[in-house]
C-alpha cells in the first residue's frame, strides 16, 4: 500500500464515524484489530466503544486537521465537536457542547486498520462536562480555560 491509500484508508474510517456507519468498518478493520489506548480486543468490540460513544453525543463530528503517513502508520490529528445528548461512562446527559482534539496513530497491514493508539485530553473533556471543576489556584493560572 502507498502511503496515500494508507491515508485513504483512514479518511474513509473518520467519515464512517461521522456517518455512524459502522458496517463500514468491516471493509477498512482487520477482524483482530487491537485498540492499545481502550484495551480492546477485536473489531466487535471496538463497535460496540463506538456505539457507547455516538449514544453520548449522536452529533459528533470529527474534523481532519492533519494527516500524516509514514511507513505502515498513519498520524492524524483531528477535532471533535458534538453535544452529550446521551450517557456516556455512565454519566448522565448534560446537554453540554463539547470540543476536544485528537491525536491516533493506525496500524495498516494489507489494506486493514489493524491497531490503534489513541491520545486525548480526557480531563479537559471532564471539565467541559462539568464532572470536574478548576480549583481557585488553577483559575488563576489558566484563566483562558475558564469559562
Amino acid at each position: 500500500m502507498s502511503l496515500e491509500e494508507n491515508k485513504a484508508i483512514i479518511r474513509s474510517f473518520i467519515e464512517a464515524c461521522n456517518k455512524q456507519n459502522l458496517a463500514l468498518l468491516d471493509e477498512l478493520m482487520a477482524p483482530d484489530y487491537v485498540d492499545h489506548s481502550h484495551q480492546l480486543r477485536g473489531l466487535e468490540d471496538f463497535k460496540q466503544f463506538l456505539t457507547m460513544l455516538i449514544k453520548g453525543a449522536p452529533d459528533m463530528h470529527v474534523t481532519i486537521e492533519d494527516i500524516i503517513a509514514e511507513g505502515d502508520k498513519v498520524w492524524v490529528h483531528v477535532t471533535a465537536k458534538g453535544t452529550h445528548t446521551g450517557e456516556y461512562h455512565g454519566l448522565a446527559p448534560t446537554g453540554k457542547k463539547i470540543t476536544f482534539t485528537v491525536v491516533d496513530i493506525w496500524r495498516i497491514v494489507d489494506s486493514k486498520v489493524v491497531e490503534g493508539w489513541h491520545v486525548e485530553d480526557q480531563l479537559d473533556l471532564l471539565r467541559q462536562l462539568g464532572v470536574i471543576e478548576y480549583t481557585e489556584k488553577a483559575k488563576k493560572l489558566f484563566p483562558e480555560d475558564v469559562k
